[in-house]
């Protein structure tokens, strides 16, 4: 494995300098330079890709085809988007039309904040450090990444890479465990992203909240899985398993929990014995296309959590903590009170929790911390639509999981417990922008409409401030005739 320099605790204050110092220059306010800074974010993925594999190889045991579609591909498709809009995301944005205030020309100007702090977890080392940089370039902020610990030859290849391909005074990596994490919340930042749990995100928040910094938060939660007895049940399992063994189950928008009517449980089941032995026809433990857990200790975690269960193991169970192995695993008959759901799992072990219909399921999930996605696999609009209108989530997916995620122009966020703000496409670009407001009065405006507002005050003053404002709606009850002017 390899070995982690950490960035000197002394160092972490002039980095924050050296990249408030360079947001001050003004480099950044040239459109073009983000994009050739978007561009180079690009090009060092592409230039580099086999060394990131091996290093993700390393870190997470990760077959390279899921580092392609999952690491690397969300992350071009980020870095392609910006750099195909960053132009017309800049652009002054008028407001809806008014008579009364057209003439002065108000606008809302997307500004950047300033320097962002961007922590980054460990499950997808390029995807979500790299995609919230993109947004903060895009906008025109400069950017101090924190990369885990927990990948330490992907983060250590990552602080090389990036002084050759990006601005060095701009962009910088400080790599580091708890002590160089707590000195950079010390410090002023004008934005930060975190992703991550919510342990830590409270901790984040707290050092925020002392400087009165803007948050986004992406955290997470048990995603639940709403199925129809009707629908196509093979496929239903061969996309559930996928989205819960990719990255060994370390992706936060993973299903963690399968709600099913308990008549069709034996059913699912079966879908999934024989999608299980398509993915892994000799066993999960020496196929190449499996992944491993991070650390002994997630993996310690996970085995304390099936090991307690009082479900019933029907595929995989096997663990090897000193290999970091957890198998693929489905376990059956799984109630809410279960050790399976008393946190949020993050890895390869799906519970399957069979309810009498889908009121119960709903209540089920509405008992629980709002989740980052609701899947249901339906094919009745109705039954979709009821699960998600009285549901909250940060997503709600129809017969899919996991690729929502991916895609470049939908935001990625969470509701409540597990997050707030976004963290991709158009929506992180907001995120790290201010938008200033303006406007511009011509002087014959106070002739024509605003000459009253000076003192002294004339007795027809509301003939004045009737016009500006227009009409109140119909007061309810009354007929739309009714509607009274403001402020008379």
């Amino acid at each position: 494995m390899s070995t982690l320099t950490y960035t000197a605790i002394e160092d972490v204050p002039k980095i924050h300098a050296t990249a408030r110092e360079a947001f001050e220059s003004g480099k950044t306010k040239s459109l073009t330079f983000r994009k050739e800074q978007l561009a180079q974010l690009a090009y060092l993925i592409k230039d580099n890709a086999d060394k990131l594999r091996a290093a993700l190889k390393s870190d997470l045991g990760r077959p390279y085809p899921e580092t392609d579609l999952l690491d690397f591909g969300p992350a071009f498709g980020q870095i392609k988007h910006a750099y195909e809009n960053v132009e017309k995301w800049n652009k002054p944005q008028s407001i809806e039309f008014s008579l009364n205030w057209f003439p002065m020309r108000p606008k809302k100007i997307p500004q950047p904040k300033g320097v962002a702090l961007i922590i980054a977890p460990f499950n997808f080392p390029v995807f979500l450090l790299f995609g919230p940089l993109t947004s903060a370039i895009a906008a025109g902020n400069a950017a101090v990444l924190k990369p885990s610990e927990q990948t330490p030859a992907t983060s250590q290849l990552l602080a090389e890479l990036l002084p050759q391909y990006l601005d060095p005074e701009l962009y910088h990596i400080v790599n580091g465990g708890v002590p160089e994490t707590t000195r950079l919340l010390e410090l002023q930042w004008d934005h930060i992203l975190y992703t991550g749990n919510g342990r830590v995100a409270r901790i984040v928040a707290a050092a925020a909240a002392k400087h009165l910094t803007p948050l986004t938060l992406e955290l997470g939660g048990k995603n639940p899985v709403v199925i129809d007895p009707k629908t196509d049940v093979k496929l239903a399992a061969k996309r559930i398993l996928w989205g819960r063994f990719s990255n060994s189950g370390q992706i936060c928008v993973c299903p963690e929990y399968v709600l099913v009517p308990a008549h069709f449980q034996d059913t699912l089941v079966d879908a999934m014995k024989e999608a299980y032995q398509s993915f892994f026809p000799d066993g999960a433990e020496n196929s190449d296309s499996f992944a491993r857990i991070v650390s002994e200790a997630h993996a310690a975690r996970i085995k304390r959590l099936l090991d307690n269960t009082k479900g019933t193991v029907v595929l995989g169970g096997q663990t090897d903590v000193a290999k970091r192995y957890i198998a693929p695993t489905v376990v059956r008959d799984v109630t809410g009170e279960d050790s399976l759901m008393s946190e949020e799992i993050f890895g390869p072990v799906l519970a399957i929790i069979p309810v009498k219909d889908v009121d119960e399921a709903i209540s089920f999930i509405r008992a629980r911390d709002h989740p980052l996605a609701v899947y249901v696999f339906s094919h009745d609009k109705k039954f979709q639509q009821k699960v998600f209108e009285n549901t909250k989530s940060g997503s709600a997916v129809v017969n899919e999981t996991v690729i929502n995620a991916g895609v470049p122009a939908l935001p990625v966020g969470g509701i409540g417990p597990s997050g707030t703000g976004y963290y991709s496409g158009k929506h992180a670009f907001e995120q790290f922008s201010h938008y200033r407001t303006t406007l511009n009065n011509p002087s014959w405006v106070d002739t024509l409409v605003f000459g009253f507002r000076y003192p002294p005050f004339k007795p027809n003053y509301q003939k004045y401030t009737a016009a500006l404002f227009g009409n109140l709606p119909p007061r309810p009850g009354k007929k739309p005739s009714a509607a009274k002017s403001f402020p008379s």
